[in-house]
């Protein structure tokens, strides 16, 4: 297991979080930019010491600013993987992933390699320059480098924000592939949620240098412990004034207009959060039958294609984002300046007091 501990200061805030990573799963550290994520990836591998902390695997200390114990960075047994991947121009592919292979005799250097790149599915590009190589092919000789030295624990930042949106999905596949395979504690960093969801066993998310929520990417999604996670996991969030409404329900008396319901409990100021996906469209003034009891009027601003599914942008008091089938779309006739009415239903919508 990693642990990591550290408190230091970090910009205009400062920086205090725990992590705990179990051998063989992969904790995604996700969260803005500035937020401390990468300064917790470093601070792990040894190239940042904090004021305090401490930093253990399994039973080794790597660091514990209490007693003043610091292992170097060549000591302590990680993989890392930078964000631009940081390959050497003048060596061979082959050459880059045997890098960390101090002691070991070159043939066998250059078999090991060539091993990890053919798991990689590159083996025919072992002796070609980084430079011509794509950046889905830069990422796992990366990744092959890292595995060489057989490390004790993988360190990853931001490993898929290099690639272009074509490369990106098939490389985030093999890389969840890859954390599952190696058997050891994966930390990886990411801004991403639906990136950290892929690639995490678990999510934590920070924020101004705190941990604010941990668990399973469901489980945030579902659950979000604050209107900021709620926008983070990529739900709409919307503000109000909760009281009690019809029945078993909650009534959100929406900031700008509107009324919306939840089966949440709450009372007072609430973030309203739910997720595109659950939210249909259908003519102005509809009233779909059927058990949704929320509906907003709404102005179509942006109609978006993303893969097999549609955002559409809308205007209402408070901005919304539904996510529709492009037969939806296709029948509703969706452009920019209609009026339609947005619905979802109470079951869908969770509340977080503020």
């Amino acid at each position: 297991m990693l642990r990591v501990e550290a408190c230091t200061a970090l910009g205009g805030f400062e920086l205090d979080a725990a992590l705990a990573v179990p051998a063989g799963t992969c904790l995604a550290l996700a969260g803005p930019s500035g937020a401390g994520k990468s300064t917790l990836l470093r601070i792990a591998a040894g190239l940042l010491r904090p004021q305090h902390g401490r930093v253990t695997c399994g039973d080794d200390v790597w660091l514990d600013t209490a007693s003043r114990h610091e292992l170097a960075p060549e000591l302590r047994a990680c993989g890392y993987v930078f964000q631009d991947y940081a390959l050497f121009g003048h060596m061979a592919v082959w050459q880059n992933v045997a890098y960390g292979l101090r002691g070991v005799a070159r043939g066998e250097r250059r078999r090991r390699a060539e091993e990890l790149l053919a798991r990689f599915g590159i083996a025919q590009l072992a002796d070609e320059r980084p430079r011509t190589l794509s950046g889905g092919e830069r990422q796992r000789v990366a990744l092959a480098r890292a595995l060489a030295p057989r490390p004790r624990v993988l360190l990853l930042d931001e490993p898929l924000s290099a690639l272009d949106a074509r490369t990106r999905a098939s490389a985030s596949r093999e890389l969840a592939g890859v954390l599952r395979e190696t058997g050891v504690p994966a930390l990886l960093v990411t801004h991403d949620f639906t990136e950290a969801a892929v690639l995490g066993d678990r999510v934590a998310v920070i924020d101004g240098g705190r941990i604010v929520q941990q668990g399973t990417a469901g489980e945030l999604a579902a659950a979000p412990g604050s209107a900021f996670i709620a926008d983070f996991t990529g739900a709409v969030v919307l503000t109000g004034v909760a009281r009690g409404g019809p029945g078993d329900l909650t009534a959100v008396d929406l900031d700008g207009g509107g009324v919306a319901t939840s089966t949440d409990r709450a009372a007072g100021p609430v973030a309203l959060s739910v997720h595109p996906w659950e939210i249909s469209l259908g003519p102005a003034g509809a009233r779909a039958e059927g058990s949704a009891q929320n509906h907003l009027d709404a102005e179509v601003v942006t109609v978006t294609h993303v893969g097999n599914r549609v955002r559409v942008g809308l205007a209402a008091p408070q901005p919304l984002v539904a996510e529709i089938t492009g037969a939806a779309v296709g029948g509703l006739h969706l452009a920019p300046g209609m009026r339609v009415t947005a619905t979802w239903k109470a079951t869908a919508t969770r509340l977080v007091s503020v």
